[in-house]
């Protein structure tokens, strides 16, 4: 009796157990659940603002998708993921955007120089590549008015909703530009090229150029495009010199040619394009190697880059000899593309796939975008006064 009394208290207790193991375990997914429907909630906000076109319900939208993110906690932050969306769109640090102008103040006047970019989230990068652009454009020409206009609306939403920094893009610019009285317009493009983004912005400003005396729009960069890869100009020169100068002085060399005497070789990253432009990255390694740049590779992470593509500027650089490689872009600022395509360390980066290959003693990286070097600065200005 007493033995049958025992099983059944063996059985009760385990049966207890069990239970209390199943309730706990219902509980525990319980708030799994919870936690991910509010993560998957901020994911669909962020996914919404994450376009091209801006609307009437554009403002509320990024204030929305920002207060959602506030309330989540640490590890509902960490679970939200969307079509666009992931914890970096509002969890990554990038920079105090506290320093930068967005340069859509209005008591313009009857001259303005409208500096238009592709844009990025970037804090620290818009400040000084942007930035630095449009800051050699207001002591050059005291005498103008210089505001800003991005041409990414994603991007613009970006850091509207994390940062609260409202930039104008190409069609709130030139309406503020027109409310504004302005007579005599300049844009100047910090594209690279007369790519799909500069052709995409003559559009739109073609658009407005009757509600002003004169409109004009300078030369991007690297000026005229050319017909193949052996057309260069004197633009196309002046920058291979000033971006080269800047990565020989910041790896410490007096000379480029001082830096492949000791092994080292510099590669460029640039963005690439679908565009016939694309043509510009090689006109730019043909520029290299008449400068006597041996030692200097360019490359691209888009478009239709083919010998420009990473795999194959791996096999140059190996060809060559050099044992070292310093990366660093070949972009006016220095954004997502610099800091992960190129030096960042998923397998599929720049950097992890030169590391990989087995080939060199040393990988380094640079990320400074054109658009802070002084020289790359000055180009800008003497387009605009070219047009002026």
């Amino acid at each position: 009796m007493k033995r049958r009394m025992t099983s059944v208290i063996l059985v009760l207790a385990m049966t207890v157990a069990l239970a209390a193991a199943v309730t706990g375990c219902g509980s525990s997914s319980d708030e799994k659940t919870e936690d991910q429907k509010a993560a998957d909630a901020v994911a669909r906000k962020i996914d919404a603002i994450y376009v091209q076109e801006r609307t009437s319900k554009t403002d509320q939208q990024c204030e929305d998708a920002k207060k959602a993110w506030d309330k989540l906690t640490d590890k509902q932050k960490s679970m939200v993921k969307g079509k666009y969306a992931d914890p970096d769109y509002f969890g990554k640090d990038t920079g105090d955007a506290s320093k930068d102008d967005p340069l859509n103040q209005d008591g313009i006047g009857e001259n303005e120089i409208l500096v238009t970019s592709f844009g990025t989230s970037y804090n620290d990068s818009r400040a000084a590549d942007i930035g630095g652009v449009e800051k050699a454009m207001i002591a050059a020409f005291p005498g103008w008015s210089v505001r800003r206009a991005f041409t990414s609306q994603i991007i613009i939403n970006h850091i509207q909703a994390r940062d609260g920094e409202k930039i104008d893009n190409v069609e709130q610019a030139l309406d503020r530009a027109e409310k504004n009285g302005v007579k005599n317009l300049i844009i100047q493009p910090t594209h690279l090229m007369h790519g799909e983004e500069y052709d995409q912005l003559k559009e739109a400003v073609d658009e407005h150029k009757d509600k002003f005396t004169s409109v004009k729009i300078a030369e991007p960069l690297l000026g005229e495009v050319g017909s193949d890869a052996t057309v260069i100009n004197q633009d196309k020169q002046a920058v291979a010199q000033a971006v080269t100068a800047e990565a020989v002085k910041t790896a410490g060399y007096s000379s480029v040619q001082d830096a492949g005497n000791n092994g080292v070789a510099f590669v460029l990253m640039g963005h690439g394009t679908s565009h016939e432009a694309n043509v510009t990255y090689d006109q730019m390694q043909t520029q290299m190697n008449n400068l006597g740049y041996a030692n200097v590779f360019i490359g691209t992470v888009e478009g239709k880059p083919a010998d420009t593509a990473c795999k194959q500027v791996i096999k140059k650089v190996k060809k060559a000899g050099y044992k070292k490689v310093i990366l660093r872009d070949l972009m006016v600022v220095a954004g997502d593309h610099a800091n992960n395509d190129m030096a960042g360390d998923d397998k599929d980066s720049w950097k992890s796939q030169f590391e990989d290959s087995g080939y060199f003693d040393s990988v380094d990286t640079q990320i400074a975008g054109m658009g802070r070097i002084p020289a790359i600065q000055q180009i800008y200005v003497a387009h605009t006064r070219a047009v002026m």
